[in-house]
């Protein structure tokens, strides 16, 4: 029964795992309109000042802290020709580690990760580095994103100034 229920465990975090890469593989292919579909309708994308990575936006300065009419927005935007930073887009490469599945509790899923994201613009290399936290849950028999955060390890965006692509 004990190695029943293990192999359950692994074959899901396997699920959750495969989700993870097939979101980075998404972004780092600019498929930002698919990679929008991954959000629920109520879903929240966050990205903490360096500073304080544990932040209430009601309350808390956040880089980014996008509802998805916003984040949809955001998408649009990165595709559309105003947005100068990304106009040619950034090529970006994602690289994920230790993913884990921090807690189970009435069908949501916090997953944890650490990231390592590399943008290629102009001759210049920037690597974004830090940690995700991911909120899933199933709709329709498919995992998507209820809230994603993109915590910094930076001290200061310094010598990058600005995050203009979706870390």
């Amino acid at each position: 029964m004990q190695m029943e229920t293990d192999l359950l465990r692994f074959l899901f975090e396997q699920r959750l795992t495969r989700f993870l890469y097939d979101e980075a593989r998404l972004l780092d292919e600019w498929r930002l309109k698919e990679w929008l579909d991954l959000f629920t309708g109520d879903a929240v994308y966050v990205v903490p000042t360096t500073d304080h990575p544990k932040p209430d936006p009601a309350r808390d300065l956040t880089l980014i802290h996008d509802d998805r009419k916003r984040l949809a927005y955001r998408v649009g935007l990165l595709l559309g020709e105003r947005a100068w930073a990304e106009n040619p887009v950034s090529r970006t490469r994602r690289m994920l580690s230790n993913i884990r599945l921090a807690a189970e509790h009435e069908g949501v899923c916090h997953v944890a990760s650490n990231f390592s994201v590399h943008r290629f613009r102009h001759g210049d290399v920037q690597t974004f580095i830090g940690r995700y936290e991911h909120e899933l849950v199933t709709v329709e028999g498919q995992l998507r994103i209820r809230r994603r955060t993109a915590i910094l390890d930076h001290e200061t965006l310094t010598p990058h100034g600005m995050v203009s692509i979706i870390l």
